[in-house]
């Protein structure tokens, strides 16, 4: 386990929680604190009088404090910045995958202060609720737990049944309300995808952003989009629809029967299947990169063929939502450095050459980010008084 921890429990804070009004005043410095009354005002389109209306009571119940100074240049005294105490709470990530669960405790912001990874040796719903069960314990010991949110690669319902995760063989399984029973700790469920966008939304690269995407490559490719400042979601979200986009009229054949579709010229094992059937040997992901980094003729044609693809991907999806940013993450995430020429030739293709391209971000491969996507389902419902059966105060609903 890595661990790292802060210290002694600060002071709690949400004692008192915030009216529907001032809600939004405490969110907006919770997702960009330290931040100037002006900044607040100016976001949420508020008055300075309201501005000071409005986030008076959530200083004088301790939600929010007035933390160092800011001076924009003019003259004047300056102002001090808000922000929120946001080691006062804490809340659990985890990442299911078919061998293993990652693990992390947050703060209030999604920051990691422990995390740990241990392997999934029975895929049984009850021996993994008791695995996870353990690993809240062991993540939260000396600290109170205010939520757990978990993140799966399937289709969910509710924030709570797992409908369909083939990978481990469940299906209609009620995993939030079985972690719940088992810890006493608020649960949440969602697809990993749908949390690690919430969490670029509320404190990553896309928090900016009215609307911007995100893509993961590895064992599947994945598409999440945020338009108007809310994640765009449905019934059928879960079911990894973008792997079916088509990418290259003459690829490969996916296992649904699709020619060149991304799950046949993005997925990480489709890479490595690829490189390995043009070497007549076995290799790995990573060591496909690896050979097409050091020139292998093979390997390098493989990757850039990936590459171009998830271009063409990527021009698709900034010609029908204009995001303004592309967030590219996951295990995968390396294919976007080694072919990062193929994948700008790839975008040119299909972009009118008069338009712009907006900022691609690269992520790390690190699964362990993955959790704090998870956490941020439960630090949201905190925050909104909606987690199962708690309040942001004292443990009870709100109405």
């Amino acid at each position: 386990m890595s661990c790292q921890d802060r210290g002694v429990k600060s002071p709690s804070t949400w004692s008192v929680p915030p009216t529907d009004a001032s809600l939004p005043v405490a969110i907006e410095v919770l997702r960009r604190g330290p931040i100037s009354r002006a900044a607040v005002a100016r976001r949420l389109q508020l008055s300075p009088g309201s501005l000071s209306r409005l986030s008076a009571p959530l200083l004088e119940g301790g939600l929010l404090r007035e933390v160092g100074e800011h001076n924009d240049g003019r003259v004047g005294r300056p102002t001090r910045l808000l922000d929120v105490d946001i080691d006062s709470k804490h809340f659990v990530g985890m990442k299911l995958r078919e061998n293993e669960i990652i693990a992390a405790l947050t703060n209030l912001r999604g920051e990691i202060q422990r995390h740990t990874t241990v392997e999934i040796r029975d895929q049984d719903p009850e021996a993994v609720v008791q695995q996870i069960a353990r690993l809240a314990r062991e993540l939260g010991e000396g600290v109170e737990t205010s939520g757990i949110g978990i993140g799966i690669g399937g289709l969910i319902r509710d924030r709570e049944y797992v409908v369909d995760a083939r990978f481990l063989g469940w299906t209609e399984l009620p995993l939030a309300k079985l972690v719940g029973e088992a810890t006493g700790i608020p649960t949440l469920v969602d697809n990993d995808l749908i949390a690690f966008t919430e969490y670029e939304h509320w404190f990553g690269e896309g928090r900016e952003d009215d609307r911007f995407a995100v893509v993961t490559l590895g064992a599947g490719t994945g598409f999440g989009l945020v338009a108007n400042g809310a994640i765009v979601t449905g019934d059928d979200y879960g079911i990894g629809l973008v792997g079916h986009w088509p990418l290259d009229p003459t690829g490969p054949l996916c296992f649904a029967g699709h020619r060149g579709c991304a799950t046949s010229v993005l997925n990480s094992d489709a890479i490595a299947r690829h490189v390995s059937d043009a070497l007549g040997r076995s290799v790995d992901y990573e060591a496909a990169l690896d050979l097409a980094e050091a020139g292998d003729l093979a390997a390098r044609r493989v990757a850039d063929d990936a590459g171009r693809g998830l271009g063409r991907l990527i021009a698709a999806i900034c010609n029908l939502t204009l995001p303004q940013r592309i967030i590219v993450a996951g295990e995968g995430v390396r294919l976007a450095s080694v072919a990062g020429d193929a994948m700008r030739a790839g975008i040119a293709i299909d972009r009118d050459p008069r338009v712009s391209t907006p900022p691609i971000v690269l992520g790390n491969k690190d699964n362990v980010d993955w959790c704090r996507g998870a956490a941020v389902l439960a630090i949201q419902a905190f925050v909104h008084g909606t987690l199962p059966g708690v309040g942001l105060s004292d443990g009870r609903s709100r109405a």
